[in-house]
């Protein structure tokens, strides 16, 4: 035989073999498993070596291998219910307690619209640059790069301290019905299940956020029902309540300061409302998911915020000693003080439980979120580079490691002082979400200039801010207010205490936190420019649509298309 027919019968006993046995061609679910933690392959042809720092950064983070897998019914729940938890549903009694129901609307308004402007900016840039990371991105391509590095930094601190503070809240609603069992052991329970849920990936985190915001969804519509049921006098005691609380004990319970203590209570129990942005990063088709979803942000600023705070308010006395810092405790809500006050049973286990769910879909989203701002910090070079790494899956590994080992901090429920860490945690970011929210208005700020200076049309944008550039003027003042009033109340308290550095820094801790993570990035880079030139910004590397002329006749057309429906019609999209 010769040596060429050796090896074709070697070549052909090798495909018989292949043939025979399926593990060598289609490897084992354990195999698979196994490989899914490798690192994605990246695309390179991205990257050249004459490439800046800055330009490598937006590179970076434009050709991420994050998953593509959320639908547009998980973009589309995740903006109406994700986020709603501990701000609502519990510390909004706080809030109650120091602002009265007056200046619980005045400040829930005045951030509401704050936050609807923020949300604006944010989908046009994020619809034109779905890039990973989002919004947390955006800083450092259109404003300044230690700007951008610090407002992301605290961002990310704020969602990985979020994550075992809302464990604790959620075991601490247990104490409604028990308090013979140790804390420690539901916040074990729910912890495995965060970590579970997000070690399964984008689409994890999408299917369970459904599920969470479905719920809530559905118990704030019951609850608005149920209140105005209550207020009419339609409850099992048959009172007319109407407004009387409003006139005693009253509308406002701290005056003027009262109201801007609210503020800030406002502006973190709307936190979280920009997550949709990271979201729909890695959603198949940002252009059509997020504005379409991003449309119903008013509604969810009306009716689960205004309306049903508003509701409270008539349905509680802001003086109720169950409140909030007046030793009510953390298992008792201001929602669930509303239903027991006027003695209806069942109900409030059920709200109590609703508001569990909340926590636990909180502490879902900041490990998403966490997990998602560290991995774009790493792939811009202001992390340590491990954090950058994406296996296989579209999951970022270590940066969900990291979230996972912070979130064990929340096996101090049972320690007697937990309240008073969980106070000095929580003050290094406290206003993280102002400051990201100014970013991402000044961002939008920023990029319309550099359209104008380069020449470019909005024509070119797939969505363009309902509320436009000045909109975004008006986000930026009052998150510039917002911070004013926070340095009043926390210097001088509500109820005529005497200044305490205490409790300052407890409210203030991430002003100068912010301070020193920019000026010690702008020593270490010796970055001395105050901002990025408008005609040095690069405004095309992560848009998905590469053929500009082809996007803006699409645009056209659907703009045309809308043009000649009726005005109901033009007003329905609009809004919804």
């Amino acid at each position: 035989m010769s040596g060429k027919e050796k090896i074709e019968n070697l070549d052909a006993v090798s495909v018989l073999t292949s043939t025979a046995d399926p593990s060598v061609s289609n490897p084992s679910k354990w195999q698979e498993f196994k490989d899914s933690f490798k690192r994605a392959d990246l695309d390179e042809s991205a990257f050249s070596p004459g490439m800046t720092e800055a330009e490598r950064a937006i590179a970076a983070t434009a050709n991420s291998p994050m998953q593509k897998s959320l639908k547009p019914r998980h973009i589309l729940l995740i903006t109406l219910g994700g986020n709603i938890g501990t701000g609502l549903f519990v510390s909004s009694g706080t809030a109650l307690r120091t602002g009265g129901p007056l200046g619980v609307l005045i400040g829930w308004i005045i951030t509401g619209a704050c936050c609807y402007t923020v949300v604006q900016a944010m989908a046009e840039l994020t619809v034109r640059f779905p890039v990973a990371g989002s919004h947390t991105t955006f800083a450092n391509r259109f404003i300044d790069r230690s700007f951008g590095f610090a407002v992301a930094w605290d961002y990310a601190l704020l969602w990985l301290i979020v994550l075992p503070l809302e464990l604790v809240a959620a075991s601490m609603t247990i104490k409604f019905w028990t308090t013979s069992i140790n804390p420690d052991i539901f916040v074990a329970i729910f912890y495995v299940f965060i970590v579970a849920v997000n070690f399964f990936g984008v689409k994890g985190y999408g299917e369970a956020e459904f599920v969470f915001s479905s719920i809530k969804i559905v118990t704030i519509m019951g609850f608005i029902i149920l209140a105005l049921v209550l207020i009419c006098g339609g409850g099992p005691t048959h009172e007319y309540i109407g407004a009387q609380y409003w006139h005693d004990p009253g509308a406002l319970a701290s005056g003027f300061k009262g109201v801007c203590s609210v503020f800030v209570s406002a502006a973190m129990s709307y936190m979280g409302t920009e997550v949709c942005g990271l979201a729909a990063a890695e959603s198949a088709d940002p252009r059509k998911a997020l504005p379409a979803a991003i449309k119903h942000v008013f509604w969810r600023i009306l009716l689960f915020y205004i309306v049903v705070l508003l509701l409270v308010g008539m349905l509680v006395p802001f003086n109720s000693e169950r409140l909030l810092g007046a030793g009510g405790g953390t298992s008792a809500s201001p929602f669930v003080i509303a239903i027991q006050t006027h003695t209806i049973s069942g109900l409030p286990s059920v709200m109590n439980a609703v508001i569990m769910l909340s926590l636990l879909s909180v502490g879902n989203s900041a490990t998403f979120s966490c997990s998602r701002t560290i991995c774009a910090l790493a792939a811009q070079g202001m992390a340590p580079k491990i954090f950058a790494y994406v296996d296989r899956k579209g999951r970022p590994l270590y940066a969900l490691l990291l979230s996972a080992v912070v979130g064990l901090f929340s096996f101090i429920a049972a320690y007697k002082d937990q309240d008073t860490v969980f106070a000095w945690l929580l003050s290094i970011s406290g206003l993280s979400s102002i400051f990201l929210w100014s970013a991402i208005v000044l961002s939008h700020i920023r990029f319309r200039y550099a359209m104008k200076k380069q020449g470019r049309s909005l024509d070119e944008l797939a969505y363009v801010s309902n509320t436009g550039v000045y909109g975004s003027y008006f986000g930026l003042l009052v998150n510039i207010l917002i911070v004013i009033c926070q340095f009043w109340v926390s210097l001088f308290p509500v109820g005529g205490a005497e200044p305490s550095p205490v409790i300052f820094f407890q409210g203030y801790l991430c002003v100068p936190l912010v301070l020193v993570l920019y000026l010690g990035h702008k020593i270490y880079k010796r970055n001395w420019a105050m901002y990025i030139r408008s005609e040095e910004m690069d405004l095309d590397t992560g848009r998905r649509e590469m053929d500009l002329n082809l996007l803006k006749q699409e645009v056209a057309e659907e703009r045309e298309l809308l043009r000649q429906k009726p005005f109901w019609y033009r007003t329905y999209k609009f809004w919804c």
